[in-house]
């Protein structure tokens, strides 16, 4: 029976089985699956709702009052991938990056890991269909080696049929019409790039459009991305095949060096931001 063990959980959340048990017992989280030999299994959605527990926990909320907050934080599906991460990830460092520097950071990634990585899956929100148009035989090109494709804009409607890369219309008024979103989930070369761009820039060049983003290379920042975005498929397109069963495990976290190679680059992102602002 696939799933996870008491044992999977309670190592990916740091929580013992005594525990786990206990909670199921008197607040009915995680729920359980019982297999053949009468072992409980969970399936990805528990690691995040118990993560959440325990975040809301350390917060100084009583164990009622913070498994009602998790339910409600990780219950309904995000409608915000920027928000989703950031939460989730808080030192991950905000920066105010503008069009070009942005489209920079996200070519860089495409070429280096989603042209490069093996079977990845693949998530990117355009915010207008006519920037995924001008982008489509590149992202064409980079679905034919992915496990899974999906594309977020605001399309007329979403694809009728299964088709590479999969295309999905987000409402007017959802959050994700506000970001720019790029994750690559990759054992092999993980990366995502979320932006949100503020309101108030109507009348601004495109090129001079601004946005809050963020950025990483570490498995579980893009493995949370990841959940979200395969999340807001199946909300916004139902029907949508379900990709949280490829997403269940969590990676380990990135290695120091990994770390200090990122900062460098987030300093010189902010340098080159800040540059073709003055220009």
């Amino acid at each position: 029976m696939s799933g996870l063990s008491i044992g999977d959980l309670a190592t990916r959340t740091g929580v013992p089985p005594s525990t786990l048990r206990t909670w199921e017992l008197r607040y009915a989280i995680p729920t359980s699956s019982r297999g053949p030999g009468g072992h409980r299994r969970y399936d990805g959605a528990a690691v995040d709702l118990v993560l959440e527990v325990v975040r809301q926990r350390a917060s100084g909320l009583s164990m009622a009052m913070a498994v009602d907050r998790a339910k409600d934080l990780v219950g309904q599906p995000q409608t915000s991938v920027f928000a989703a991460v950031s939460r989730r990830f808080p030192d991950l460092r905000v920066q105010r990056l503008r069009k070009p520097a942005l489209l920079a950071l996200c070519r860089a990634i495409e070429d280096e890991c989603c042209a490069s990585a093996d079977r990845p899956l693949l998530f990117a929100s355009f915010q207008r269909e006519k920037f995924y148009r001008a982008s489509q035989v590149r992202w064409r090109e980079l679905s034919r080696t992915a496990r899974s494709t999906i594309v977020f804009a605001d399309f007329a409607s979403s694809s009728p049929t299964v088709t590479y890369p999969l295309e999905v219309a987000v409402p007017f008024d959802a959050a994700l019409n506000r970001e720019w979103v790029l994750v690559c989930d990759a054992p092999d070369q993980p990366g995502c790039v979320v932006g949100w761009e503020p309101a108030g820039q109507a009348d601004t060049r495109d090129r001079d459009r601004h946005f809050e983003a963020l950025w990483s290379v570490d498995a579980r920042v893009v493995r949370h991305a990841a959940r979200v975005c395969a999340g807001l498929s199946r909300l916004y397109r139902p029907g949508t095949p379900s990709l949280l069963d490829q997403l269940e495990a969590t990676p380990p976290e990135a290695s120091p060096e990994l770390r200090r190679a990122s900062a460098v680059l987030d300093r010189m992102l902010g340098y080159l931001s800040d540059s073709s602002a003055r220009d």
